[in-house]
């Protein structure tokens, strides 16, 4: 998936009770939103437990969501805002990666592309990792990044590429001689 195109619709029609938005918004965005704050926290645990209550306060949000054009960038401010608070207050697990039994060939494909991607993101700092991964996994533009990282968009820009270059040289094995 290139670019995510949320409707806003669905948060308007979540703001009304509807479940059935709610289940769409989920299946849009899970990937996206779950990549996110992996990205931040850095283990998978505590990931799954701010998706949890990030759809949880998009739910109960919904009611009061003023459309702006930008439903991703809303969602994605509410993951951030969550994950920054949940290593603030120190709650976090202490393994960075946590790979459970592999019980089949899809399985071992996903935790081995896992594997590859993390290994990839590790060489990147905080910010840039943030940036590759919003602009990867939910297709926000680079502005919107700039607007939501409250960054300059050169900055947004210049991390995003560097980034890419960082990872490429990790993945042909080139990052090992830095």
């Amino acid at each position: 998936m290139n670019s995510l195109e949320l409707d806003e619709k669905l948060i308007l029609r979540m703001g009304q009770g509807d479940h059935g938005a709610f289940g769409d918004l989920y299946q849009q965005t899970s990937s996206a939103v779950y990549g996110f704050a992996l990205s931040i926290l850095r283990n998978r645990h505590d990931a799954e437990n701010i998706m949890h209550d990030a759809y949880i306060k998009v739910w109960n949000s919904a009611i009061s969501y003023k459309p702006m054009g930008k439903p991703m960038a809303w969602i994605m401010t509410i993951v951030r805002n969550l994950c920054y608070n949940r290593l603030k207050s120190g709650q976090i697990c202490e393994d960075i990666t946590q790979y459970e039994h592999i019980s089949s060939e899809d399985h071992a494909d996903n935790v081995a592309d896992h594997m590859i991607l993390e290994k990839a993101l590790g060489v990147l700092d905080f910010e840039d990792r943030q940036i590759v991964v919003l602009h990867a996994l939910t297709g926000m533009k680079h502005r919107e990044i700039a607007e939501l990282l409250d960054i300059p968009i050169g900055t947004v820009l210049s991390k995003y590429n560097r980034s890419l270059s960082k990872m490429r040289e990790e993945l042909e094995g080139k990052g090992a001689d830095r």
